[in-house]
C-alpha cells in the first residue's frame, strides 16, 4: 500500500529488534537506493545495536544481500580507517 507523499517521503522503513522488542520507524521514498538505505540504517539503528543476526524483509533476497554486503563493507572501511590513523 502506497502512502500519501509527505515532505517527499512516501514509505516507512520499519525495523524491529526482537531481542529488545523495539520498533524503529524511518521515513523513506519507495525508490530508495541501497546506498541511501544503508546510510539510514547505519545512522538510526546500527549505531545503537550493531548488525543483527537475521534479517526479515519484504524485498528480494538480492536486495537484502546487497544491503548486508554494503553494511559490512562500510564497517570494514571504518575499522581500517580507524586503525590506520591510530598507529
Amino acid at each position: 500500500m502506497k502512502l500519501p507523499v509527505s515532505r517527499s517521503h512516501d514509505s516507512i522503513l520499519v525495523v524491529y529488534d526482537r531481542f529488545l522488542k523495539m520498533l524503529y520507524f524511518i521515513v523513506i521514498t519507495e525508490k530508495i537506493t541501497v546506498e541511501r538505505l544503508v546510510r539510514l540504517f547505519r545512522n538510526n539503528v546500527w549505531k545503537l545495536h550493531k548488525l543483527s543476526k537475521s534479517v526479515i524483509s519484504n524485498r528480494s533476497l538480492q536486495f537484502v544481500a546487497g544491503l548486508t554486503k554494503k553494511l559490512v563493507n562500510d564497517r570494514n572501511k571504518a575499522i581500517n580507517s580507524f586503525s590506520s590513523t591510530n598507529r
